[in-house]
C-alpha cells in the first residue's frame, strides 16, 4: 500500500483562520515549516499526536482536519 490514504483540510483551514502561515501553524504544535508543507501536499501522514495537535490548534475535531479513504479529492 504505497498510496497516501490520509488526506486534510490543513490548507483550508489555515487561510480561514486569520491566514495563519505555515511557519505559524508549525510553531504553534512544534514541528518544521518543511512537515507542514509536506502534510499539505499529502506527501506526508502525520503520528496521531501530531494529527492531536493540528486539530487542537485549529479547535477542531480531528476529523474535520483530517480525513481517510480512497477518494482524497474531498
Amino acid at each position: 500500500m504505497g498510496k497516501n490514504l490520509v488526506g486534510n483540510h490543513i490548507r483550508k483551514l489555515r487561510f480561514n483562520h486569520h491566514e495563519m502561515t505555515q511557519q505559524q501553524l508549525a510553531d504553534k504544535v512544534g514541528v518544521t515549516r518543511q512537515t507542514i508543507v509536506a502534510l499539505e501536499k499529502g506527501k506526508y501522514s502525520p503520528s496521531l499526536e501530531l494529527a492531536f495537535r493540528i486539530a487542537r490548534s485549529f479547535d477542531l475535531p480531528l476529523e474535520e482536519v483530517f480525513f481517510y479513504g480512497d477518494n482524497l479529492e474531498q
